[in-house]
């Protein structure tokens, strides 16, 4: 399971999938685009892309 895939708010025992929460990747996107949805005020499809692309690269940052 690669780092972003990790859950974000696991739970133990993570016996079942529902448990593990949402990935580390999901809650980094869903941050980003709250900030980007405030300074923007739209919910289109390129304020999710830049959101993911902002998760991405905070993933990418943490490994280093």
């Amino acid at each position: 399971m690669s780092k972003g895939q990790r859950p974000a708010f696991p739970s133990t025992p993570a016996t079942t999938e529902w448990r593990e929460g949402i990935t580390i990747r999901d809650y980094f996107a869903a941050q980003a685009m709250q900030g980007l949805v405030s300074k923007y005020g739209s919910t289109d499809l390129n304020i999710s892309r830049m959101a993911y692309q902002i998760a991405d690269a905070m993933l990418e940052q943490r490994e280093k």
